[in-house]
């Protein structure tokens, strides 16, 4: 038989050979870190039998199906060392993830982060006996019955509810799980791993279900990687938005006002009213028209709209006078209604309406997170009406758009385009031409794209825009959605060149996405020392001595009136002291002052970085650092 490789070389081989002996065929690199294969387009194990001529593609730690491969493995290891240490425990769900696995157990012995560690030992001496990873097909009730008899009762749930008439089953000595794998070879290709933290998950993520006990890990083909990647996680600990958010005092989130809801304090919504009144320029610059719209909207629009339909489990319900109100999740609605307050000509085209718009969504608690994932939120919102022929151009001008912004705080970016969900509105031929809108926009700017197969809105498909931080992590912030189906809904129209009535086309479009999650991952991308343009407090007067109080209150006075934002220690403490805290507080600029500077009518310069400045003259100092305390001014 013949195997054909992806380079388009090909060898013959005895029929019956396995993936493994392939690869042991082509060179001892490929036999050591192939994880599994693909067979003519299905993943399979390293010891399957190649009965005919096929297509190979050996899969390793390069690839990311091998990862995958690699993590799900690692995750039935720490399952098999729990079930060594805790015989009574019953396993659900164990897949991977992004930068590692975890695994959902039901045992009543509470697992707490210092039992990690045992659970790592027994993992060391699993990987250390290289337990092959066994494979069967067995007939449903076959795998039924010896779930059941394992005490196995979350897999025995899952196996009832599958149609297939057989179950692909694993064993690693002892231990078995249900699995449609692959696996890697033995447990022995696991070697560089670290439990990671616990956390509660209920069943199937439905809270009315038991509570399991889920164990987080990750695992890495290369110790080295492994290093790099734990000292990564110390590196984001540091940067956490919300133990930074304490530390510099900006918001909180207190379980008695309720979860996924925020409370800004004084500098917190000072930096967010900064971004605000930065967009709100940067809009209005572009042609937007800045609207309002209300909280509260008849259950009615979200019917007709497709809300209703499509997202009401995200959504929270109110009742007034005997009417039932949604509570808005989205802008949209208040928008396509100003838009319809009037006859439109195509000369009017395109509107863009934008509003900073609060919306409300009913996140699950075990997803909420900080600023990053919050039940009540403000969104930097726009939708834009245009015509077909000024598709392309409104699209281009929100991705330059967005180019222009993130320049400003210095995050590269990739971009996506996501396609038609299960759940959606319209029709097959406005989605197609929506997604092709988008892709030619994405063409014509010359920007490279990645597809995200089903997960566009459910009303057309969108542009997503990933960001990468300072550290290297990934968010989705920015947004631009293409909507045949809201207008037809809506019945807008505009009168066109032909005196006809057409339908418009609209735009769904964020810039920084959520204002709450976009400062929670400027708090991390910066690590809290925000540039001085965005920091609450740009200037700290630091006093030697009483002595030189009065002076330091008419500095204060002057930099307040040359519009500077500062804060005054006056306090009768060590000035070292009063320097550390200055840091801690990352305030970009620190002016000491004692009796000389009061004396020269100067000021001891310090930043929050390289130190000390030197002397200056008030004037000087104002000069010099003038245009980095104002915000940037786009073209």
């Amino acid at each position: 038989m013949k195997v054909t490789f992806p380079d388009g070389s090909s060898r013959e081989y005895d029929a019956g050979i396995t993936l493994n002996q392939v690869a042991q065929s082509i060179g001892p690199r490929l036999a050591r870190e192939a994880l599994a294969a693909v067979v003519d387009g299905s993943l399979a194990d390293m010891s399957t039998a190649v009965e005919d001529s096929a297509k190979i593609r050996f899969l390793t730690f390069q690839d990311e199906e091998g990862v995958d491969v690699f993590r799900h493995s690692s995750s039935h290891v720490m399952a098999q060392a729990v079930k060594r240490l805790y015989p009574e425990a019953k396993l659900a769900i164990g897949p991977p993830i992004q930068d590692g696995f975890y695994y959902d157990i039901d045992v009543e012995e509470r697992i707490s982060e210092t039992d990690l560690a045992r659970i790592e030992e027994e993992m060391a001496r699993i990987v250390s006996e290289r337990i092959p990873f066994t494979r069967k097909v067995l007939p449903r009730q076959e795998a039924m019955e010896l779930f059941e008899k394992l005490g196995e009762d979350y897999k025995v749930e899952l196996i009832r509810e599958l149609e297939d008439d057989t179950v692909s089953v694993y064993w690693q000595g002892d231990f078995v799980d249900m699995c449609r794998g692959p696996h890697v070879p033995d447990t022995g290709y696991v070697k560089s791993y670290k439990l990671l933290h616990t956390a509660g998950a209920y069943w199937r993520g439905d809270e009315h279900n038991k509570m399991l006990q889920r164990l987080y890990g990750t695992s890495w083909f290369d110790k080295k990687d492994l290093k790099a990647y734990l000292d990564r996680l110390e590196e984001a600990k540091k940067r956490d938005h919300r133990k930074l958010g304490k530390e510099l005092d900006l918001f909180s989130i207190l379980e008695e006002a309720g979860p996924g809801f925020v409370i800004y304090h004084p500098k917190g919504a000072l930096i967010r009213t900064i971004l605000e009144d930065f967009e709100k320029r940067e809009h209005l610059k572009r042609g937007y028209q800045i609207v309002v719209g209300p909280q509260l909207l008849k259950l009615d629009m979200w019917k007709k709209s497709g809300h209703f339909e499509n997202y009401r489990e995200n959504m929270y319900f109110t009742e007034v006078e005997d009417t039932q109100y949604g509570i808005k999740p989205m802008n949209c609605l208040s928008h396509m209604l100003i838009y319809r307050s009037k006859i439109r000509s195509y000369r009017d085209l395109p509107i863009r309406y934008f509003e900073l718009g609060t919306v409300y969504r009913h996140e699950k608690s075990g997803v909420l997170h900080g600023l990053l994932r919050l039940r009540g939120f403000t969104q930097d919102d726009a939708h834009l009406l245009c015509t077909p022929e000024q598709l392309n151009g409104e699209i281009r001008g929100v991705i330059n758009f967005v180019k222009d912004v993130m320049g400003v705080f210095g995050f590269e970016y990739e971009m996506e385009i996501s396609t038609r969900p299960e759940k959606s509105i319209g029709s097959d031929e406005d989605w197609q031409r929506a997604t092709e809108a988008l892709k030619q926009a994405l063409y014509d700017e010359e920007i490279p794209f990645s597809v995200n197969e089903g997960d566009g809105a459910f009303y057309g498909p969108k542009i997503d825009v990933i960001l990468k931080d300072a550290i290297g992590r990934m968010w989705q912030c920015a947004t631009v959605q293409c909507d045949f189906a809201l207008p037809e809904r809506f019945d807008l129209e505009y009168v066109g060149q032909d005196g006809q009535r057409h339908r418009p086309i609209m735009l769904h479009r964020v810039i920084l996405g959520s204002i709450d999650r976009f400062l929670g991952v400027l708090i991390e991308h910066y690590a809290g020392a925000f540039p001085a343009w965005l920091a609450p407090v740009q200037v700290k007067i630091l006093t030697i001595t009483d002595r030189s109080a009065n002076y330091a209150q008419s500095v204060a006075e002057r930099l307040i009136h040359e519009g500077f934002r500062v804060e005054s220690d006056l306090r009768n403490e060590k000035i070292g002291y009063k320097i550390r805290e200055a840091r801690l507080e990352k305030v970009p600029y620190m002016l000491i002052i004692g009796e000389k500077e009061a004396a020269a009518g100067a000021v001891a310069v310090r930043h929050r970085e390289d130190g000390d400045r030197g002397l200056a003259s008030l004037d000087r100092f104002i000069g010099n650092v003038r245009a980095e305390m104002l915000p940037p001014v786009l073209e």
